[in-house]
């Protein structure tokens, strides 16, 4: 109950220090994630509790689980490849050139926030 008081002081002080150098949170686009026992949070009247959140494009959840965020990934590079079909199998392209963009293009889709990314046993 202590640390629910402390998080509810918290998020006011920053409302505050914000309002006070001219910038007004979106309390609509604020979140918050707790990895103890939930209980709701509100601030202006507005739940700012969430179980999981983007933060620079990756998907956080309260569990640590990132099957979801990597399965996206995977899906996103699949949507690139599609894209790049026509120009993977032209007979025009070097294989080396093929390559490189795939390592330009996929890759990077693929492993954005990888460093994050918690891995089970089951998934090795």
């Amino acid at each position: 109950m202590a640390e629910s008081k402390e998080l509810k002081s918290l998020l006011m002080k920053m409302k505050e220090e914000s309002e006070k150098v001219g910038l007004k949170p979106n309390i609509q686009n604020t979140k918050i994630m707790a990895s103890g026992p939930i209980t709701a949070r509100q601030v202006e009247g507005e739940t700012v509790e969430t179980d999981r959140l983007y933060f620079l494009g990756a998907k956080i959840t309260a569990s640590g689980d990132c099957s979801h965020e990597i399965e996206r990934r995977l899906l996103l590079g699949r949507k690139v490849m599609t894209n790049l079909d026509s120009i993977l199998k032209s007979r025009d392209i070097t294989l080396s050139t093929k390559v490189h963009l795939v390592k330009a293009l996929v890759f990077p889709i693929v492993m954005y926030g990888c460093e994050s990314w918690t891995m089970k046993k089951a998934e090795c």
